[in-house]
């Protein structure tokens, strides 16, 4: 037990750094900003390995401590190959550490997966479910981005943070592509959770809550980018829609667990 507390606290630890570089005068993707990334993808990504390794444990920790690493990574792969990306990190990373945290305050014991479903079923839903989680924290921190940007631009009152962030089309221009990617990776969750539904029950849907809040997540993601092909919606009516969808999406990822390891 002292081991596991030791290991979690370096991994909340890693998540300081990179959470307070951004705020720092003349803030750019430098060296020191690199550094602060990586430890912020190392710490929790060794951490998860640690808390996986055998099994997968569906503990509420265990999905938070996994999710913060796969976003972690994905938002360094983003700023890599974006101009603008790496502008997202005063919203992205304090918001990582405060999931640190609560990583940190809910380690429940839970059971394993259901051993009947092939494994490579499990595997599958698992990483497809990861990635999407992952993807959509990214849409919802660029159209943050994008409500604060204009409110700030509609009440002429820039403030440090909105200095900090990428301009309003940037955002908008990075929340659209992340969005896209999120809906046909949630698409491809959804179809792989019914496979192994159906391998484990022989019904392809239940209807609980997390695939009820799933597929309306799926179903809003949708319909606003069609709204946005069709009609030209966008700004923050976009970036309220993008919120709500994560907010569903979090419901039925670590809000369902939440309910029935913590409440319960």
């Amino acid at each position: 037990m002292p081991t596991t507390n030791l290991l979690n606290a370096l991994a909340l630890f890693s998540l300081i750094p990179a959470a307070a570089i951004p705020l720092r005068h003349g803030a750019g993707r430098d060296t020191a900003f690199w550094a602060c990334i990586a430890l912020a993808v190392a710490g929790p990504a060794a951490w998860s390995a640690q808390l996986i390794w055998g099994a997968w444990s569906t503990g509420l920790g265990t999905t938070l401590w996994v999710s913060i690493a796969a976003s972690a990574l994905l938002f360094a792969l983003f700023a890599a190959r974006t101009h603008s990306g790496w502008r997202l990190a005063p919203l992205l990373m304090p918001y990582l550490l405060v999931l640190g945290f609560l990583a940190s305050a809910f380690r429940v014991e839970a059971p394993p997966l259901s051993a009947t479903v092939p494994q490579v079923w499990v595997d599958v839903h698992i990483v497809v479910s990861v990635l999407t989680y992952a993807l959509l924290t990214l849409a919802a921190v660029a159209s943050l981005a994008v409500f604060l940007q204009e409110r700030a631009l509609k009440h002429k009152k820039p403030t440090r943070l909105t200095r900090m962030l990428p301009a309003v089309l940037e955002s908008e221009t990075m929340a659209g592509r992340l969005l896209v990617a999120s809906e046909v990776v949630l698409g491809l969750g959804l179809a792989t959770g019914m496979a192994t539904q159906f391998l484990e029950s022989g019904h392809l849907l239940r209807f609980d809550h997390k695939i009820l809040l799933s597929i309306v997540a799926f179903v809003l993601i949708g319909v606003l980018l069609t709204g946005h092909r069709v009609c030209g919606v966008r700004g923050r009516l976009a970036a309220r829609v993008v919120l709500m969808a994560y907010l569903l999406l979090t419901l039925a990822y670590p809000g369902v667990k939440f309910v029935t390891q913590v409440l319960n």
